[in-house]
């Protein structure tokens, strides 16, 4: 071969160890023909010589273009150059390299010549070889910004000093026709969806034109492809004028999809010379029992066999996501809006509302009775959460599957631009009242043992283990909501109450000191004390719901055996969770308040109620709490119940309103907590650098 030589020292058979990770492809020589081959920058091809050999070969010898490296690795010690007769060996090995990508097809060369001696020529085969640099991109260090061929990018791991790529579910609606959730649509109808989506970029670099036949693969599993959807934009130009267009409004639809359920593989363009084609990956679907929310997509270089056959993959490369969780937001975040309902009954109820609302200067969304039918529980039908990644974050409403009168409101007046909607489906025999969200709260962040909860944890109300027939929420909720891993559930007992929700006997309220909050837990006994310290002060005859047909006197209250029994019981159910939840969040009784709350049993199954306004189910706006009035028994002017509560919460900080629902929200079994609803600011802690 008339061209420059090169020249490699012949080494001991040993893989090294800078070369372990390395991709290497098997090649096979023919001997008197002339192959070509396309070699991608950072591999290896691997060439056994003694197999591809002639018989009777002894010796061997290669010559290269300058832009070709080789090494030989064999159990015969060799000399230093291999433009020279080698001895060959049954397991000799050629390895093949390139430093850079190719200006033309086919513009490096290799020759590899056998002997039967060193002078007798035997055979030779020639390789015309073409080098490309290609790399399938993610952000996979979450800095927002897609790097170059991050070693991490196929693999996910948790933690600050962790890697890949986040992937968010597009449930929100862009549409400007009819709403739906956009990854219910297979196209991109506004530039403004790219947001929701996250960038990938194929970079390559090399000649004009790959040799024929030659074509790139992108390529998804079928189960993966239930989850993802993916999109390119046409050129690079194209998706950075699109990218400007999202603030001025404009679109032009040049995003053809790639990948889907039906589309598991597609060709996709080799631009030529150095070039970056971006793609953008949609998210589909949340975490959820069957699903980790790991998906991984693959890009193959392909090469022609024969007429007939299919093309084989010679480089594959790949990355890896993981979908972002949806995540709840307790108490002691900051309030951003407040919404509520507007019935016909509801009218004190909503002054105390906006004047709280008002007083903390927060935003009232108020539903009114043409969308709610008379449904005012909107505590019930929906929780909110968020979504967040390193490019883009936005609110996501979970709709509860009760699908009462207000079951419209989350879809038709929440889901919107950067306002996401996820809901679960349950059958109707499977629905029962504790599948409603005042059954669903979430701690503030605790530390456990050493285990560090930055999101808090889940709480949700089940049936006792040993009870039968009890109420239990549907598994489908139950499975989305552990799955989300980030704010791991405790499942307390709470079918001992008619309606059955965690948040008629527990909230938590934030604190200046110790775990920057209290636990609030409503107690008969805390009533009981109450009231039997207002009966040894003289005021026996001072009654509860005064002017009403329900007007009770403390002594009446005192005297009643069966009642107290039944509190007693309602006490120990409370007591239950009440160490369930110190073992579960950490907490001592110092962090524990417990809050003056009566109950009576008026079921069958001896499942119980508030007696009189449940203060513990209370809405918490900063500081400002909005707490139901319990018209309890009046002491100089005061209710007692009222000085009771101040005096263990105002130490803290907090400001007490009390707010008229015992009509329009008590009698009907709820009370503010259940007929409101809050939507805070996020965590600024980052879910991916959790500890897991």
């Amino acid at each position: 071969m008339e061209q420059q030589k090169k020249t490699t020292t012949v080494r001991k058979r040993s893989v090294p160890h800078s070369d372990a990770n390395v991709s290497q492809r098997t090649y096979r020589l023919k001997i008197n023909n002339t192959l070509r081959a396309v070699y991608v920058v950072g591999t290896k091809l691997k060439i056994n010589l003694g197999s591809c050999a002639p018989l009777q070969s002894k010796f061997f010898s290669v010559k290269c273009t300058p832009n070709v490296q080789c090494q030989v690795f064999s159990q015969v010690q060799a000399g230093k150059s291999l433009s020279s007769p080698q001895p060959l060996g049954r397991d000799t090995v050629l390895l093949i390299s390139m430093g850079a990508a190719s200006l033309q097809p086919n513009d490096s060369k290799l020759s590899v010549r056998f002997y039967g001696d060193k002078s007798e020529i035997l055979g030779n085969a020639l390789l015309h070889l073409t080098a490309v640099e290609i790399s399938l991109d993610v952000d996979a260090d979450r800095d927002g910004i897609v790097e170059k061929n991050n070693p991490n990018k196929a693999s996910w791991k948790w933690g600050p000093n962790g890697h890949g790529a986040i992937l968010l579910v597009n449930c929100d609606s862009e549409s400007s026709y009819y709403k739906k959730v956009d990854s219910e649509s297979e196209e991109i109808t506004k530039v403004a969806d790219l947001k929701d989506m996250s960038k990938m970029i194929l970079r390559t670099s090399g000649p004009p034109v790959l040799p024929e036949g030659y074509k790139l693969s992108l390529h998804i599993s079928q189960t993966d492809a239930e989850r993802v959807r993916v999109f390119r934009a046409r050129s690079t130009k194209q998706a950075e004028a699109s990218l400007k267009s999202i603030f001025l409004g404009l679109f032009q639809k040049e995003y053809p999809l790639v990948l889907n359920t039906k589309q598991l593989a597609n060709e996709v363009p080799y631009q030529g010379g150095k070039s970056d084609l971006v793609f953008y990956v949609e998210g589909l679907h949340f975490p959820d029992k069957d699903f980790d929310g790991l998906l991984t997509i693959n890009l193959s270089l392909l090469e022609p066999f024969a007429e007939g056959f299919p093309e084989t993959p010679i480089f594959t490369d790949k990355v890896m996501f993981r979908v972002a969780p949806w995540i709840m937001t307790p108490n002691t975040l900051k309030p951003l809006e407040v919404f509520v309902c507007s019935t016909s009954d509801n009218h004190e109820f909503l002054k105390g509302i906006k004047q709280l609302v008002q007083k903390s200067g927060l935003k009232l969304k108020i539903c009114h009775e043409y969308m709610n039918r008379g449904d005012r529980w909107m505590q019930d039908e929906l929780e909110f959460g968020y979504i967040d990644s390193p490019h883009h974050a936005f609110p996501v409403v979970l709709d509860s599957p009760r699908n009462g009168d207000l079951d419209n409101f989350p879809y038709d007046v929440l889901l919107g631009p950067d306002f996401g909607y996820v809901t679960r489906y349950a059958s109707r025999i499977e629905v029962s009242s504790l599948d409603s969200f005042g059954n669903l709260e979430v701690s503030p962040p605790v530390t456990v043992n050493g285990k560090n909860y930055p999101f808090g944890r889940i709480i949700i109300g089940v049936a006792f283990p040993t009870t039968e027939d009890g109420r239990n929420m549907t598994k489908v909720v139950q499975d989305f909501l552990w799955a989300q891993k980030v704010q791991e559930p405790i499942a307390l007992y709470s079918d001992w109450l008619v309606v059955g929700h965690v948040d008629e006997f527990m909230s938590f309220v934030p604190a200046p000191d110790r775990k920057g909050f209290r636990l609030l837990l409503a107690s008969p006994d805390a009533a009981y004390k109450v009231f039997r310290t207002l009966q040894n002060k003289g005021h026996g005859d001072a009654k509860m719901f005064p002017g009403t047909e329900e007007e009770v006197s403390v002594d009446m209250i005192l005297s009643d055996k069966e009642f107290q029994t039944e509190n007693g019981y309602v006490q120990s159910c409370i007591d239950w969770n009440r160490d369930l939840l110190k073992k579960e969040l950490g907490l001592e009784d110092e962090d524990i308040i417990d809050l003056p709350v009566l109950f009576k049993v008026i079921s069958e199954k001896n499942r119980a109620v508030a007696f009189y306004p449940d203060m513990v189910n209370m809405i918490v706006l900063g500081k400002n709490l909005g707490i139901p009035k319990p018209f309890g028994p009046q002491v100089n002017g005061k209710c007692a119940l009222e000085t009771e509560t101040c005096s263990l919460l105002e130490p803290l900080g907090l400001n007490c309103s009390f707010i008229d629902d015992f009509t329009s929200y008590h009698k009907l079994l709820g009370e503010v907590h259940c007929g409101s609803n809050v939507r805070r600011k996020p965590f600024e802690f980052k879910w991916w650098n959790l500890e897991l």
